[in-house]
């Protein structure tokens, strides 16, 4: 029997952490070992939900600052988180991870339409379930959409990768005089302006008591020590 503090997580990706050291694109390597960080995951028995952004491919709102149709440019990152979820899927299953694709915008023949119900059965039944699409739905980030199936699926937490530590009041990679928040509540990282998540996908874990752990995906093992209950980036919520 699952011991662990979590029995059931969403883990939120960029797709920026799947470029590597390239500039646009994913970069084989570096997916494989993001796949192996979630095997080693999935091995210990925790259920998985995991949601990709584009950025790597496609940014919407970038484009659309330009010119572009805001809504034609958000279906065009919607696609890119699609490529994005296939890729890792492809890698997950090579590794020998039971993985399913559900999609928020119809994709026959490429991945499953997403339904709440099924997507349940999957987690219950050990796989992991990438959710690609976003929300289906144009002006709302891939950060809303985590929250969302987040809450959707009962996640026990939020799980915000990206390549720092955890939440800082400023860019570490910056300001050498950033500082580090252990613990954070809802309303200080609104108040503050951090860039954790944006701001309707914080609102929406406040609403609905979900917490975020925000931590480094790039020192290896960080995803299972978390799901141990080990110490491991800033947890947001903290105080309400």
């Amino acid at each position: 029997m699952n011991s662990l503090p979590y029995k059931r997580i969403l883990l939120k990706l960029s797709g920026e952490a799947l470029m590597g050291k390239q500039s646009f694109g994913i970069d084989p390597e570096t997916i494989q070992e993001v796949a192996g960080e979630i095997r080693e995951t999935w091995e210990s028995g925790v259920q998985i939900g995991i949601v990709i952004g584009g950025g790597n491919i496609f940014r919407g709102v970038g484009v659309a600052a330009q010119g572009m149709d805001r809504t034609s440019a958000d279906h065009m990152g919607m696609l890119a988180t699609m490529i994005n979820s296939l890729a890792l899927q492809n890698a997950l299953v090579s590794l020998g991870v039971d993985v399913r694709v559900q999609s928020a915008i119809e994709m026959k023949g490429v991945a499953e339409p997403y339904v709440h119900q099924r997507a349940l059965k999957h987690l219950e039944n050990g796989r992991v379930v990438i959710f690609g699409g976003g929300t289906g739905n144009p002006y709302f980030t891939t950060d809303t959409a985590a929250a969302l199936r987040a809450l959707e699926i009962n996640a026990d937490i939020l799980m915000k990768a990206t390549k720092v530590d955890g939440v800082y009041d400023k860019d570490p990679a910056i300001h050498n005089d950033a500082v580090f928040f252990a613990g954070i509540s809802f309303t200080e990282v609104l108040t503050k302006g951090l860039k954790v998540m944006d701001a309707t996908a914080i609102s929406l874990c406040r609403d609905n008591n979900l917490r975020i752990l925000v931590f480094n995906l790039l020192k290896k093992g960080n995803i299972k020590r978390v799901v141990s209950g080990e110490s491991v980036g800033t947890m947001v919520g903290i105080g309400g």
